[in-house]
C-alpha cells in the first residue's frame, strides 16, 4: 500500500466505511487519538492484537507498525474520529506549559486503550460541527482544538505525559528480532531502517551480516514461507493470506509463490 503524504493529512479526521476495509496506515508516524463512533476495529502490531468497539477510545503511539481491519455494524457504516498529535504541536505545548516526560514510557505496546470519561466524550462531541475545520482560515481554531485534546488527555490519564512528551527517536535495536516480528508489514526499507535506529546503508549492511542475503530477497522468502504454512497447514485460501504476509497484490504473490515452490498457491 502506498504510504500517505503526512503533510496533506488532516489533523482531525472522520472515517466512514460501508464495507470492511483491510487498509490502514502500516507505519504510524505521529500519535493518534481516536474515538470509535460505530462498528469495530482490530489492530495487530506483529505481537499483540487489539479490538475496539463503539464508544471506545484509544491512542496509537508514533513510530510503530500496525495493521488495521475495520468492520461496520450490520446494515450500517463504520465511523471513527481521529486526532493527529504531531511532534511540532506537542513540542510547543511542552514549552508553553512545562509538561515533560518524567521517564521513558514502556514501548512494548503500540496501542493504548483509554478509559472513557465525561471529558473525553464531551470533547469528541464538540468536534462534530467542525467538518470544515481543515479549510484555510481556521488554523487558529484548529490549533485550539488540538491543545484542548492534549489537556483533556492529560487530565483523564496523567501518565500519558510520558508518552506524548517523549521526543526521543528510535535507538539501535536487535535487527534480527525486529525483522522476524515485522517482516509481514509492507513498508519501505527506509522505514525498517528508521525503526531499528539505523541509516538505510547501515541497515542493509547489518542485515546482510545477519541473514546472509539482501533485505528484499529475505523479505520475499520469509513472506512466502509464512504463506505456504498458512495455506498448507492452516487451510487458508491464497486470497486470504497474501495481504497478511506483506504482498501488495494477488498476482505478484501467486507468481512469486509458483517460482519458489513450483506450483501455484491454489494447488497446494
Amino acid at each position: 500500500m502506498p504510504e500517505r503524504d503526512d503533510n496533506k493529512r488532516p489533523q482531525i479526521l472522520y472515517s466512514c466505511y460501508f464495507a470492511r476495509s483491510r487498509e490502514g496506515e502500516q507505519f504510524v508516524p505521529e500519535h493518534v487519538f481516536s474515538y470509535h463512533m460505530a462498528g469495530s476495529a482490530t489492530m495487530n502490531d506483529g505481537e499483540n492484537t487489539y479490538t475496539f468497539n463503539e464508544g471506545d477510545f484509544r491512542i496509537n503511539k508514533r513510530n510503530h507498525l500496525v495493521k488495521f481491519s475495520k468492520q461496520p455494524p450490520e446494515h450500517g457504516e463504520y465511523k471513527s474520529l481521529s486526532v493527529y498529535l504531531d511532534q511540532d504541536t506537542l513540542r510547543q505545548f511542552s514549552l508553553e506549559y512545562g509538561y515533560k516526560a518524567a521517564k521513558p514510557h514502556d514501548d512494548s505496546s503500540s496501542v493504548i486503550r483509554l478509559p472513557s470519561s465525561e471529558l473525553l466524550i464531551s470533547y469528541v462531541e464538540s468536534l462534530k460541527p467542525y467538518h470544515q475545520l481543515q479549510q484555510p482560515g481556521n488554523e487558529n481554531l484548529l490549533s485550539l482544538k488540538l491543545r484542548e485534546a492534549i489537556f483533556i488527555l492529560l487530565k483523564s490519564s496523567p501518565e500519558l505525559a510520558n508518552v506524548l512528551f517523549d521526543f526521543t527517536e528510535p535507538g539501535k535495536i536487535d535487527l534480527e528480532a525486529f525483522m522476524n516480528k515485522n517482516y509481514h508489514f509492507n513498508v519501505e526499507l527506509k522505514r525498517f531502517a528508521y525503526l531499528t535506529g539505523r541509516s538505510l546503508a547501515t541497515f542493509k549492511r547489518d542485515f546482510e551480516k545477519i541473514f546472509h542475503r539482501s533485505p528484499a530477497n529475505w523479505l520475499v522468502h520469509r513472506r512466502l514461507q509464512e504463506a505456504h504454512y498458512l495455506i498448507k497447514e492452516k487451510g487458508k485460501a491464497p486470497s486470504d493470506v497474501y495481504l497478511d504476509v506483506g504482498f501488495e497484490d494477488l498476482s505478484h504473490f501467486s507468481f512469486a509463490f509458483k517460482k519458489t515452490y513450483g506450483v501455484s498457491p491454489s494447488k497446494v
